[in-house]
């Protein structure tokens, strides 16, 4: 099988992809990307053009990523390389905000034309500020919280989710994360977790699985949506599954910023879940020139301690949200863009 077609890990052939560029395809794309402008300023047409660029890829390799996105029975992770960078990336931004020192737009288009295969990008107005593609970056002071900026703690298994007034805080939340390295962490510490509920539903003995099934939990909101709406309070979910759907295609939805059992037996299927979790996850350590697709309703990832030095040398990840359609999530758009969403 050659290199622009999927390959598949034997032992991991269900839930994990490993897919890579031919170098001749990674420059041709890398070229096109060079002249993109700041995709902020019509991320339309940006994202348009990306598509555009990405339409060339050779077309194996552009139906495995299709069909990542598409089908049930898919893979639900998927580590792509062997990407085009950007010339100068420059330092890593303190401030989870946008970096300021690259030489172009060559990241972004990598993320937005693997987006555009899976879906729609969107922005949520408490999340990195409604941006579209977000600077995921070790933040000074956030060490130990369970968001994406921390450094100091195990990131735990969880689902991005989104607040949601209807009280269903997996309702709206994106469907696919694509994570693309712009820079790792300079001791290679960091790893990136992937647990798939199938391979979780696999492992668990059946209790467990009959209880997280039903109604036991409530999640809390995302720490960005507390932190800048709640005064840092917990804003707990209804009464939820943290299981659902066929015992074949089931679907996971787990906060980072909390889950709440409400009975002793709940409690303990949750710990035996996270347990699990870490029992069957793949492992990735990312790379510049490598970008992570994540199915965020197939299943749950993590992230591993690393040290941060806060001195424009850290890790740095960008991410996009993408959702199939954004039809669905209609009540939550704001008037001012037809991408943001509250």
């Amino acid at each position: 099988m050659s290199e622009s077609t999927m390959t598949m890990r034997a032992a991991e052939a269900a839930t994990f992809a490993d897919l890579a560029l031919p170098d001749a395809m990674r420059a041709a794309i890398g070229r096109e990307l060079e002249s993109l402008p700041d995709p902020s300023a019509d991320i339309d047409r940006a994202s348009a053009r990306c598509h555009q660029v990405f339409a060339m890829l050779p077309l194996d390799l552009l139906r495995s990523v299709l069909d990542f996105g598409r089908h049930n029975d898919a893979p639900g992770v998927a580590l792509v390389r062997n990407l085009p960078v950007d010339a100068r990336t420059g330092p890593t931004p303190l401030d989870g905000g946008p970096g300021r020192g690259k030489s172009g737009f060559v990241s972004e288009g990598v993320l937005l034309g693997l987006s555009g295969l899976l879906g729609e990008p969107l922005g949520v107005l408490t999340e990195k500020a409604g941006r579209l593609i977000h600077d995921v970056v070790p933040v000074a002071g956030g060490e130990r919280t369970q968001t994406n900026q921390s450094s100091a703690v195990f990131l735990n298994f969880h689902s991005d989710i989104t607040y949601d007034p209807t009280g269903r805080y997996d309702r709206a939340n994106p469907d696919f994360l694509v994570l693309n390295c712009l820079r790792g962490d300079p001791a290679g510490e960091a790893v990136t977790y992937y647990a798939d509920a199938r391979d979780i539903c696999g492992e668990l003995p059946s209790d467990a699985l009959e209880i997280l099934r039903g109604p036991h939990f409530r999640l809390n909101a995302p720490g960005s949506y507390t932190r800048s709406v709640a005064g840092g309070s917990e804003v707990l979910s209804e009464p939820v599954p943290i299981l659902s759907g066929g015992g074949t295609h089931p679907e996971i939805a787990v906060s980072a910023n909390g889950v709440h059992a409400l009975n002793r037996d709940a409690g303990a299927a949750f710990e035996r879940l996270q347990e699990t979790c870490r029992s069957v996850a793949h492992e990735v350590r990312l790379e510049p020139g490598q970008a992570l697709l994540v199915n965020n309703r197939k299943g749950v990832h993590a992230r591993s301690r690393f040290a941060a030095r806060h001195d424009g040398r850290d890790r740095w990840l960008q991410r996009t949200y993408v959702r199939r359609s954004l039809w669905d999530i209609r009540y939550r758009v704001t008037p001012q863009d037809h991408r943001v969403h509250f």
